[in-house]
């Protein structure tokens, strides 16, 4: 059969997966230019289970939100209408059933290596700057829905093509096109414009085996290409009988498409797994044993270099590793407390990040509870950053940020513990400190960036911090609520910049609040 007639068959199958109603709604809200944030609120909140759904990924370390998000408003506020319509479709879709039983199409595996595809993605373009994230999970969730569709609508043509691909070292589009007459992109891509689609969703599907058939000049489509291609890489490591050889490809395409740093690609291949556990438990997916590339390409190495033993060999090479054991142990250990470390710094500042924050504080008010001392919580904010952002570019604000924490830094003791909050808010927890001690230090830091100058060697710049600071004796008071704490530290900074910015404001109790 001809391509157009494969597809006027597939688009009135009875089997063809149907879009749920919020998520067709959204496509078509989304494509129109009137479209505002709460259109898309009220239209998510319809759905009361995806809505809750929606707020659980919000408020995860999907996302890392400083801040509680409490209803769909607040969400598409802060995550946008793409980075929603992402969810909404990633739910969705995830929510697909299996169809009939196949011997050789594993629907459960399908989606496994689709979320795997989804978490990939958004790890790799995560490691570029400047790159929108928004809605490359969706990506590369559905970069393959061309062979869900094909396993749905044409389930005993798809098994003769499973069975070549097992047999024949063509490529899966190949086998599809010789025994089907079309391809699983070209379907995917058909299909997807079909329920309206907008082109950055759209592009991936028909590109993403073959990146550099994509002559387009968006840079923002091309490099969420490239991005869910090599998530296919990554994918063909945890389950192919060949990992070392998609390992070597994939270090080799990320720096040439992306550009990505030898610590960027490991950093990707290091935290897959975790981020893979993490993202099945927030989209209700079950996977099981997952595993770490770096144990797979162990693996594989092992069972490499055996096939050349013979049994005096073999002996001999167990002896061995028995006393490299201890060894192995000793280094494992020294390198889980530096990966220990690397889990508690943010990665462009140097500082802790917001996870080590919450953790230090708990520790802090326990501390201080026992040795009845008090404790001080410093919230900060650099003023007006998303606008020096907007006039000098991001990697003048990335600039800004770390010479703006090693101020910081120089100018607070040992002890103390300074955080990156979020964004361009960070958090100084001060142990042993009362309020007027704590007034003097915030001063102190508020002056240091004032008269500071951040030359960058192309241009110098100047900042200035506002401060909100909140103090207390925990022991004094009855179940010490740490949210609280923070909160009041929150209010003062809030207050600082009502008051006009660069400067530092104690809470209160009696004060009344200026409500944002």
């Amino acid at each position: 059969m001809k391509p157009d007639d494969i597809l006027k068959i597939v688009l009135n199958s009875p089997e063809l997966p149907t879009l749920p109603t919020v998520a067709s709604a959204i496509i078509s809200l989304t494509s129109r230019e009137d479209v505002t944030l709460s259109d898309i609120a009220e239209l998510v909140s319809k759905d009361i289970a995806l809505s809750a759904k929606i707020l659980k990924v919000s408020n995860s370390a999907f996302y890392s939100f400083p801040q509680q998000i409490g209803s769909i408003n607040q969400a598409v506020s802060i995550l946008g209408i793409n980075a929603v319509r992402s969810l909404v479709l990633s739910f969705s879709f995830l929510s697909i059933k299996s169809g009939a039983k196949s011997d050789h199409f594993d629907f459960q595996k399908f989606w496994e290596d689709s979320l795997t595809s989804a978490v990939a993605s958004r790890l790799i373009l995560g490691k570029v700057k400047g790159a929108d994230t928004e809605e490359i999970f969706v990506s590369g969730l559905l970069q393959n829905l061309g062979e869900l569709i094909f396993a749905k609508t044409f389930p005993d043509e798809y098994e003769k093509v499973l069975t070549r691909i097992d047999e024949e070292k063509e490529t899966v589009s190949e086998i599809e096109t010789k025994v089907v007459g079309i391809d699983h992109c070209i379907l995917g891509y058909e299909v997807a414009k079909s329920w309206g689609f907008p082109e950055v969703l759209l592009l991936p599907l028909l590109f993403h085996h073959n990146p550099t058939q994509y002559q387009g000049q968006s840079p923002k489509i091309k490099a969420t290409i490239n991005a869910v291609y090599l998530s296919d890489i990554l994918v063909h490591i945890l389950s192919s009988s060949n990992p070392e050889g998609y390992h070597k490809q994939f270090r080799k395409e990320a720096k040439k498409l992306l550009g990505l740093s030898n610590e960027d690609i490991d950093n990707i291949l290091s935290s897959l797994h975790h981020q893979m556990d993490q993202a099945a438990a927030y989209f209700g997916l079950n996977i099981k044993n997952t595993r770490s590339i770096q144990e797979i390409l162990q693996e594989a190495n092992i069972k490499l270099s055996l096939l050349n033993l013979n049994y005096d060999q073999i002996n001999q090479q167990l002896v061995q590793t028995k006393i490299k054991l201890e060894k192995l142990t000793q280094e494992l250990q020294d390198k889980n407390k530096i990966l220990d470390n690397l889990a508690n710094i943010d990665g462009l500042t140097e500082v802790y990040n917001h996870r080590y924050f919450q953790n230090s504080l708990d520790q802090e008010i326990n501390r201080s509870s026992r040795h009845q001392t008090a404790i001080s919580l410093l919230l900060l904010d650099i003023d007006h950053f998303k606008k020096f952002n907007d006039t000098y570019g991001h990697q003048a604000g990335d600039f800004v940020l770390k010479k703006f924490c090693e101020i910081l830094q120089d100018n607070l003791r040992k002890y103390d513990t300074l955080a990156r909050y979020g964004g361009e808010e960070f958090v100084i927890i001060l142990p042993e400190t009362t309020e007027p001690e704590a007034l003097a230090v915030g001063e102190k830091l508020r002056a240091a960036i004032e008269n500071a100058i951040f030359d960058d060697t192309n241009n110098s710049y100047r900042v200035t911090a506002s401060f909100g600071l909140a103090s207390a004796f925990p022991a004094t008071v009855e179940n010490f609520n740490k949210n609280n704490f923070i909160n009041q530290a929150d209010l003062a900074l809030y207050e600082a910049k009502h008051e006009g910015r660069n400067r530092v404001v104690s809470y209160a109790p009696k004060k009344k609040w200026f409500n944002f």
